[in-house]
């Protein structure tokens, strides 16, 4: 990613992040007490709230509205009562009451084209479990023997959207290149079937670097 892109990138991934986190998850938690978040091919809904974000609007069952200008207007739009679900996480980045969106297209479908790429690997990979999107690190995951696999939208370690790896306990070796186990930068010009290859490939990798580094 050029350097002008990646701030596009990044702008746009704290916005939806925010939107995930206050619009979706937070209202859901305090109706029905889960921030759990699905992908889809063009966004990410809830899962216990009838709501959804699909490209550059948000959605929910009798209208919709484009993710643009206040935030507060969206909310009242769409009758959610806005805010993140407070007491079940550290809320370190909350979408401010007086935020203006401004989504830029090309971000917002590279976000929701890796995350919906990280979901379908993580069922071929771990076909017995279900990702989820969770709204605080904005990344669709699961965990297994005491690792976690996932696809984030990207974070201020890795701005652009990458695959990990995340044993529990520290593993050394040439392949843990990150602080919390092993990170692959996704490809942004691959399309959703080489973006699950890629994805569902360095999970299998990462399986057997586990048992080679177990401690």
């Amino acid at each position: 990613m050029a350097q002008g892109w990646e701030h596009v990138y990044a702008d746009t991934r704290r916005q939806l992040r925010g939107v995930a986190e206050s619009l979706i998850a937070g209202p859901q938690y305090r109706s029905a007490g889960t921030i759990r978040l699905a992908v889809r091919p063009d966004g990410f809904s809830g899962t216990a709230l009838p709501m959804s974000v699909r490209g550059r609007a948000l959605v929910w069952p009798d209208g919709s509205a484009p993710l643009a200008g206040p935030v507060v207007e969206l909310a009242r739009a769409s009758g959610v009562d806005p805010g993140p679900p407070e007491g079940v996480y550290e809320i370190v980045d909350a979408l401010p009451d007086g935020a203006i969106l401004d989504i830029d297209a090309a971000a917002a479908e590279l976000l929701y084209r890796s995350l919906y790429a990280g979901g379908y690997a993580l069922k071929q990979f771990l076909p017995e479990q279900h990702p989820i999107l969770w709204p605080e690190h904005f990344d669709v995951a699961v965990s297994a023997d005491e690792v976690n696999y996932g696809v984030s939208a990207g974070d201020d370690h890795h701005p652009g959207p990458y695959a990990y790896v995340g044993p529990w306990k520290q593993r050394n070796g040439a392949f843990w290149n990150a602080p919390f186990g092993a990170l692959l930068a996704l490809d942004p010009a691959h399309d959703v079937d080489a973006l699950t290859s890629d994805v569902a490939e360095f999970f299998r990798r990462g399986r057997g670097e586990l048992d080679r580094s177990a401690p």
